[in-house]
């Protein structure tokens, strides 16, 4: 049972919040090879790098000490996600997956119920969006704080909340595909066509007849 507590606050988050907003200047995001743990060195237990390996999933290249203890293990090469619990891992892949793609920054709100050996505990989890040196956007920096005792290890979490925020600027709202057969039919662009004339169908009274009827009077 480790006997560590969390006096820090979330100073962290904020600490590598700050280092990554510097290091982007007014770019969208970093480069991974602008990282100089030097610049976060009163983050660095609290720190990660992921590496995104496939759609939804990031596995830990880098992870301070704060990681190995809610763990209670070695913890680089494993996915992020096996910091939480079965229920909340899609959600946590959505999230991360939003990261890469929109792109922008997302702190997720953690919780832990308590249990025997294992008290209640909170936390946050920032990631961040950084370009490997292909260009491409499959790295993230985070933070993990955690507050309280941590137990028996491992500790998983439950994702209560996400909080989203574009690279653009201003809260994101999180994409939702709608179904397609509920989305309206838009009208299409007619170029230099002549916009088609409304087709109205006449009162039945008004219709001339096709056909006409000649009676002759000769037998």
């Amino acid at each position: 049972m480790s006997d560590h507590r969390t006096h820090v606050g979330y100073g962290p988050l904020a600490q590598v919040e700050a280092y990554w907003e510097a290091l982007r200047g007014n770019r969208l995001m970093p480069r991974r090879s602008d990282i100089d743990p030097r610049g976060i060195e009163q983050a660095l237990e609290y720190a990660f790098i992921l590496e995104r390996v496939a759609v939804g999933v990031g596995r830990l290249r880098i992870a301070g000490g704060h990681l190995r203890d809610l763990m209670g293990m070695e913890v680089r090469g494993m996915p992020i996600t096996a910091f939480f619990g079965t229920q909340s891992r899609p959600r946590v892949s959505e999230a991360l997956e939003e990261v890469f793609q929109m792109p922008g920054q997302i702190t997720l709100h953690l919780g832990a119920a308590a249990s025997y050996g294992r008290p209640a505990l909170t936390g946050r989890m920032l990631l961040l969006p950084l370009k490997s040196d292909l260009g491409d956007v499959s790295r993230v920096l985070g933070c993990l704080v955690v507050l309280g005792e941590i137990g028996q290890t491992p500790r998983r979490f439950d994702l209560a909340q996400a909080t989203r925020q574009s690279a653009f600027g201003g809260v994101a709202k999180p994409v939702r595909h709608a179904d397609p057969l509920q989305q309206p039919l838009l009208p299409r662009e007619t170029g230099f066509a002549e916009p088609k004339a409304s087709f109205t169908a006449a009162p039945s009274g008004d219709i001339p007849p096709y056909l006409r009827l000649v009676k002759s009077e000769q037998e």
